[in-house]
């Protein structure tokens, strides 16, 4: 029953537990020069991947119990402070895409109670500077971005995933290679079972498979919309939307990496991207959101 992520102590003892998490990582083993994965009996645990989840029903409290005042400081204050603090974390590990997805669902599900434009403006403004920082600090992100500008001026090395992976769209034409029959993936597209999946899926199953994938995220987000409108109350109707928001952010990111229109980051696409933590907490939300949708 979703009404038990109502109660104050659940809500607060999910956070907590969430941020014990985040911090005990930074001090795991370091995998591809970052602290992601927390190691348990063969099995890998990312728990951002669970913070983006974790967090959603803590913004839903926060808007109905203050409902009407979500402009004022004592809604935003402690609100930022929770968020920020989380994407923080999040950003030591370091994984700037996935710090950017939980600030933009944030923003997103206050934006739909109310949030000034003001404010919004004023965060887009004041993180700009803050995400230059964070680009040219990082040789590899300065790299990802000028590969995104112009992925030709270095096709063997900082290009070579844009451009295999446009190549993997461009293959499957209209119906595709066939399923199982991609090209790509054997050893030319990195990543192709995760941060570049859709690109396989337009290989093998053509512009047809792309464009319905696609539109099965477009039924996803109206069922979503559509719980949170029915649901018999603000928690329910805002916990309804800021999964539905959650899990169409990302997908709208994966996609337009994988079709370099935004440069490259490891945002694994919902229910199909290989990964358990992903997986699990995209399930999660799922079950969540369906059981919002039966009390509506």
């Amino acid at each position: 029953d979703y009404q038990q992520l109502r109660r104050p102590r659940a809500i607060y003892l999910l956070l907590g537990g969430i941020f014990v998490l985040l911090v005990l990582v930074l001090f795991s083993p370091t995998l591809n020069a970052a602290r992601r994965w927390f190691f348990v009996g063969g099995l890998s645990i990312q728990p951002s991947e669970l913070a983006k989840l974790a967090l959603l029903p803590f913004l839903a409290y926060q808007i109905e119990r203050k409902w009407g005042e979500v402009n004022q400081a004592h809604f935003l204050l402690p609100t930022a402070a929770i968020v920020g603090a989380m994407a923080g974390l999040i950003l030591l590990e370091p994984d700037l895409g996935t710090a950017v997805l939980l600030l933009t669902t944030a923003a997103v599900l206050l934006f739909l109670a109310g949030l000034a434009w003001r404010y919004v403006l004023g965060v887009v403004l004041a993180g700009l500077p803050v995400i230059y920082f964070l680009v040219v600090s990082a040789p590899y992100r300065a790299r990802r971005l000028t590969a995104f500008l112009d992925p030709e001026a270095d096709a063997l090395g900082s290009g070579f995933q844009v451009l295999q992976s446009l190549i993997a769209v461009g293959s499957g034409g209209i119906t595709g290679l066939g399923l199982g029959g991609s090209l790509q993936k054997l050893y030319y597209l990195p990543h192709p079972h995760s941060d570049f999946v859709y690109a396989i899926v337009c290989e093998e199953l053509g512009m047809v498979g792309g464009l319905g994938l696609l539109a099965a995220f477009g039924v996803f987000v109206w069922r979503g919309v559509r719980a949170g409108l029915e649901a018999p109350d603000r928690f329910g109707s805002y916990l309804a939307w800021g999964i539905t928001a959650l899990i169409a952010t990302q997908a709208l990111f994966h996609v337009s990496v994988s079709l370099a229109l935004l440069p490259t980051k490891g945002i694994p696409l919902p229910f199909i991207s290989y990964g358990g933590s992903s997986l699990v907490s995209t399930l999660a939300a799922c079950g969540i959101l369906l059981n919002v949708s039966q009390h509506g």
